[in-house]
């Protein structure tokens, strides 16, 4: 049976990517055999995103446009994925840094028995591009830090592309309660304990420049983070039964 693809495109201040984003996904969704939608989450944008987005001809392919008033990567891809419909949901960053047509390996028919499918730069197979060193070396200080605090075996927790089946989205991101960059980790925890299928997909990943993330500020934030996803794992907030008004 054919699946339901949503791509969660989340944005801040993204009024001059979107346009060719959403034109490349679009097309890319219109020539599959799949049904695809496109939901776009302006996190409290102060530029043009909203209206460029609303206005943007969909044709074949739904483009929903959500607003959030609040910044914050996490928030938008929570309020995203609670609110897509499609059998699977696709976290997809704006810039392209993996290309659209990459999506298929992560849901059935090539991909089969997964519950979550996370891209990896550090996977056997996966190939970068142009990143600076010293964007690579903050990352892999993060990363081990991340696997001593919180999930031990996975490589690349920060790639801005990652599938979800619709039962374990609806599952984690009510559970989720960070708003930042560090979102990621916390559901992929939260994931582990309570025994959704993980896989890492190799990608080729491109680095741009424009990166919202500032290296020092967010850094620090998100090393806090991991105490926070740590501690709430240990008093069992990850574990109570969701409560419905977190639901979109």
């Amino acid at each position: 049976m054919p699946v339901h693809l949503s791509v969660i495109i989340p944005a801040r201040n993204e009024a001059k990517r979107l346009p060719g984003t959403l034109e490349r996904v679009a097309a890319f969704l219109a020539d599959q055999a799949y049904e695809g939608d496109i939901w776009v989450v302006d996190s409290g944008s102060t530029d043009n995103t909203s209206a460029i987005a609303g206005e943007f001809p969909s044709g074949r392919v739904r483009i929903h446009v959500l607003r959030e008033d609040r910044p914050g990567k996490g928030l938008a891809v929570r309020t995203g994925m609670l609110a897509a419909q499609g059998d699977y949901r696709f976290i997809c960053d704006a810039d392209l840094s993996m290309p659209i047509e990459e999506v298929n390996r992560f849901i059935p028919p090539v991909l089969q028995g997964v519950d979550i499918a996370i891209a990896s730069r550090e996977a056997p197979g996966a190939v970068r591009y142009g990143e600076p060193f010293h964007r690579h070396l903050v990352g892999r200080a993060f990363n081990f830090l991340v696997r001593l605090l919180a999930i031990p075996k996975i490589q690349d927790t920060q790639c801005g592309f990652k599938c979800f089946s619709a039962s374990a989205a609806d599952d984690l991101f009510r559970r989720g309660t960070l708003d930042g960059w560090t979102f990621d980790v916390e559901i992929l925890f939260v994931a582990l304990r309570r025994g959704w299928r993980i896989v890492e997909v190799p990608i080729p990943w491109t680095y741009h420049a424009g990166s919202r993330l500032s290296v020092i500020r967010d850094s620090v934030a998100m090393f806090f983070d991991l105490f926070r996803i740590r501690f709430n794992g240990l008093r069992g907030a990850y574990d109570r039964h969701p409560n419905p008004a977190t639901k979109a």
